[in-house]
């Protein structure tokens, strides 16, 4: 039976199938040219192999840690056949991200907590932060759940009133101050409304300025000190959120910010518009972060609870001969 032999929510693969499908076409280009002529997989394939990763987005170390361990069962392997190449990458990408994954929950469900469950949203200007919030406060509302949101990015006017938006558009409760005020007072703010509310899940945005690495530090963990006087513990995820189609300068901002707080899961968005899907693997491996969710399109169902199986069987066809598999 096939590695990826499961049952897939059809409605849900289709719009991950369509929004990768960019992605696809661009890693299946890179692939086909690099086995072009070949019967068996030799020295030569894995070298045009290593390019075609790196050039997708996919990253120099984690491109370097899967050639190695398909080279190494290739060497073991009784049969050599090019045939056997996709199988074997898609079964060492797929086990790459599953090892990260960790108890993260596969669904939107949240864990039992004491209280509501805290999400800090962290991540710079542009990227979907704020329309991540608003898409995951639409789903967690079509599910029963009692939502608030904290406006803590009070930098920018802009963002509180996007925010305010999306919080009226799908009931949850919003808690601002307005412009320049404290952050932290925001946060607290929000957690003591939600915990008063009994309320289920609490959104909290945060600025998107690139700070220097301490600012950034200080302020964070400013936000989660004053949070934690009404409901020790929280946040329980800190998500960093990346737009994927950046390729590389996600994998740095992904640097900055690991480097300032403790991120517990990545948001990768605007797949649907890119090729460059490879970078979700890249930013996985790197850090060691499980990938929480990505964004293929712009309806608030399009954001996903990432999948490994099911995001490598529709960036990787299963053969050389699926090129008319991608939507």
């Amino acid at each position: 039976m096939s590695f990826f032999k499961r049952l897939f929510s059809s409605e849900k693969k289709e719009t991950l199938d369509r929004g990768l499908a960019r992605s696809k076409r661009g890693v299946l280009e890179k692939l086909s040219r690099a086995v072009m002529g070949k019967q068996d997989i030799d020295d030569d394939v894995l070298e045009e192999l290593e390019e075609a990763l790196i050039t997708s987005d996919i990253g120099v170390g984690t491109t370097t840690r899967i050639i190695e361990r398909i080279e190494d069962r290739t060497s073991r392997a009784a049969s050599k056949s090019i045939d056997l190449l996709l199988p074997m990458l898609r079964e060492e990408i797929a086990g790459m991200l599953e090892a990260h994954r960790g108890d993260q929950p596969t669904d939107l469900s949240i864990p039992p907590t004491e209280g509501p469950y805290v999400f800090l949203i962290v991540g710079v200007n542009g990227v979907g932060k704020t329309t991540t919030i608003g898409k995951l406060c639409h789903q967690f509302a079509a599910r029963g759940l009692k939502v608030t949101v904290g406006a803590a990015d009070t930098f920018r006017a802009a963002a509180v009133d996007q925010l305010k938006v999306w919080a009226e558009r799908t009931g949850a409760h919003f808690v601002a101050q307005g412009q320049d005020a404290d952050p932290a007072a925001v946060a607290f703010d929000a957690v003591q409304s939600a915990v008063a509310k009994q309320h289920d899940v609490v959104l909290i945005d945060t600025a998107g300025r690139l700070h220097n690495k301490k600012h950034l530090m200080d302020e964070l963990s400013k936000i989660k000190r004053v949070m934690q006087k009404i409901a020790p513990g929280v946040p329980h995820e800190v998500l960093l959120v990346l737009d994927g189609s950046t390729g590389q300068n996600a994998l740095e901002q992904a640097k900055q910010f690991t480097a300032a707080t403790e991120v517990t899961g990545l948001v990768l968005t605007k797949l649907d518009g890119t090729a460059r899907g490879g970078v979700v693997i890249g930013i996985a491996e790197e850090f060691k972060i499980p990938v929480r969710f990505i964004g293929v399109g712009e309806q608030p169902e399009d954001l996903q609870v990432f999948n490994a199986m099911e995001f490598v069987d529709s960036l990787l066809p299963e053969s050389f001969g699926a090129e008319n598999d991608a939507p």
